[in-house]
C-alpha cells in the first residue's frame, strides 16, 4: 500500500516539484501549509487511515482521529471541516502516492489498451487493498461541501493524468472521456457492493480494449 503519511505534491502546474518532493503550499486542506503544519496534517491523515481500518466509516469521527494522532480536536478542524473532507484527503493522497506512470514511448511495444488497462487496474487495486477506505471514500466523495468538491476534482485530475500518460501523445479526447466515465462508474458499482474491485478491474480491461479497438 502506498505511504500516505508523507505530504503529497499538489496539483500539477508550472514549478510543481517532481515525484516524491513535498509541496507544502499545495496541500488539499482548508489552508496553505507551512512545513510544520504539513506535519500535523500528515499525522491526521495517517491516523484517519488507522481509524477507518479499526472502526469503518460509520464509527469514524474527526475527534477520534485527532485523539489517535494526539492532536487537539480544534486543531484538526482547522484543517478538515468534516470526516468526509478528511477521508477524501486520505484517498487523494493514496492515489498521489502511486508510482508515476512512465510516458508512452516508441520503445514500448505494448498496445495502448494494455498500457491503459494496467494503469486502471493499479488505481482499482488501491481500493481492493484498502476496502474500508474505499467504502468510506465512496460515500465521502459524493459530499456537497466545497472542501470535498475540491478534492473530488483533484482525485479526477490525478486519474486523468495517469490515463493521459498511458495513452501517449495524440490520444483522442473522446477516448479519454469514455475511459474516465467507465472507470468512475465501475468504481462506484464496486464501492456499493454490486461487484468486487477485482471483477471491476477485469471488466474495465475489456472496456479499454473495446474503446481503443486493440
Amino acid at each position: 500500500m502506498p505511504d500516505v503519511t508523507a505530504p503529497g505534491p499538489g496539483a500539477p502546474g508550472p514549478g510543481t516539484p517532481g515525484p516524491g518532493t513535498p509541496d507544502f503550499g499545495a496541500e488539499a486542506t482548508r489552508r496553505r501549509l507551512t512545513q510544520r503544519q504539513a506535519g500535523t496534517v500528515a499525522k491526521l491523515t495517517s491516523a484517519a487511515m488507522e481509524e477507518v481500518r479499526a472502526t469503518g466509516y460509520a464509527g469514524l469521527t474527526v475527534r477520534n482521529v485527532a485523539a489517535r494522532a494526539r492532536v487537539g480536536t480544534a486543531t484538526a478542524y482547522m484543517y478538515f471541516s468534516s470526516k468526509e473532507h478528511l477521508v477524501a484527503e486520505v484517498y487523494w493522497r493514496t492515489l498521489r502516492a502511486l508510482p508515476p506512470v512512465p510516458a508512452a514511448s516508441p520503445d514500448d511495444d505494448r498496445p495502448a489498451a494494455e498500457r491503459v488497462a494496467a494503469v486502471i487496474r493499479e488505481i482499482v487495486m488501491v481500493a481492493a487493498a484498502e476496502p474500508d477506505l474505499a467504502a468510506a471514500a465512496t460515500v465521502s466523495l459524493l459530499g456537497s461541501s466545497p472542501d470535498v468538491h475540491d478534492l473530488r476534482l483533484r482525485v479526477g485530475l490525478t486519474i486523468r493524468e495517469r490515463l493521459v500518460a498511458a495513452l501517449g501523445d495524440g490520444y483522442d479526447p473522446a477516448v479519454l472521456t469514455a475511459l474516465e466515465y467507465a472507470s468512475s462508474g465501475a468504481m462506484l458499482q464496486a464501492g456499493m457492493g454490486f461487484t468486487s474491485y477485482e471483477e471491476a478491474a477485469d471488466r474495465l480491461a475489456d472496456t479499454t480494449r473495446l474503446v481503443l479497438r486493440d
